[in-house]
């Protein structure tokens, strides 16, 4: 089998909750170190939400965002990835149908893009489409998404579109087509979402098939999925995904205590099917960022 190259990102800390999840980088510090571990474990790409310290909540804080994005750039060549989820979250008002309730995040599409026009990463996640999020709802306008994936190519970034279903993939081809996004375009497929397309292998091959024949891709499932889908995702020919947003166990009952944990089972994993982590020089290549 012959080697080739794949590029491993590392999803540091996602932005819902934190449980019993004692190693889960919460600070600025913890978030950025863990992100330069995984970088020596494998990783080329780190996938970057922000928690505020003092609540481990999900945060929308500019200075967070800035401390990160610094402590990374200062310390490792890691490709920055950041996401634009958070903004988009909607619990109704029990008593006003058309009101937000407590937890709601719902916000105007500058606030939600602020941090990737000011800090320029290399790459920004761009969550194409609406849908069941767990207990809430995940609000992705498409008037909205349209004038983000214009200001994201205006400011030199790379999106990568983030789709939860087939529909997803269908939003994300008329970005392309309407040259709101560029091609050759970035997909991430995500898998076992609950309100989203479950994680199986024949679910990763329907998406896979869904995409531009050009497309570049990458695909993960999240908790006991994580280890399977990323396996199912370097067979086909995409790229993958591992950390502690998605995942907090190396295997059944066995917590992990760090990504770089995660990244080095995923590396182990995709050494066992003849192919190696790329680099960030070489990752820059094959997503195309030049």
């Amino acid at each position: 089998m012959s080697s080739e190259k794949l590029v491993v990102t590392v999803s540091v800390t996602g932005g819902i909750g934190s449980g019993d999840a004692p190693h889960l980088p919460i600070t600025p510090k913890q978030i950025a170190d863990s992100a330069i571990e995984a970088r020596h474990a494998g990783a080329s790409v780190a996938h970057i939400h922000v928690r505020d310290p003092k609540t481990s909540e999900q945060s929308m804080d500019f200075k967070l965002y800035k401390e990160v994005f610094e402590r990374i750039r200062d310390h490792s060549d890691i490709l920055i990835n950041l996401t634009l989820g958070p903004g988009a979250r909607v619990i109704p008002d029990k008593n006003d149908p058309v009101g937000l309730g407590p937890g709601s995040t719902l916000c105007q599409p500058q606030k939600r893009i602020e941090h990737v026009l000011r800090l320029k990463p290399e790459l920004c996640s761009l969550d194409v489409g609406s849908m069941d999020f767990g207990r809430h709802v995940f609000v992705n306008y498409s008037e909205h998404i349209e004038w983000m994936a214009e200001q994201i190519q205006e400011a030199g970034v790379k999106p990568e579109m983030e789709a939860f279903s087939l529909g997803h993939i269908e939003i994300g081809k008329r970005l392309i087509e309407t040259k709101r996004v560029k091609e050759p375009a970035i997909f991430q497929l995500c898998l076992g979402i609950p309100g989203g397309i479950p994680a199986t292998p024949l679910n990763m091959i329907a998406m896979k098939q869904a995409l531009p024949p050009d497309a570049i891709w990458a695909g993960f499932g999240i908790g006991a999925a994580c280890f399977p889908m990323l396996a199912q995702a370097a067979i086909l020919g995409g790229n993958v995904r591992a950390g502690m947003e998605d995942n907090l166990y190396l295997a059944k009952g066995i917590r992990a205590k760090s990504n770089a944990e995660l990244v080095e089972r995923a590396v182990s994993i995709i050494r066992l099917l003849g192919k190696e982590p790329a680099t960030p020089e070489e990752a820059r290549k094959l997503l195309c960022l030049d």
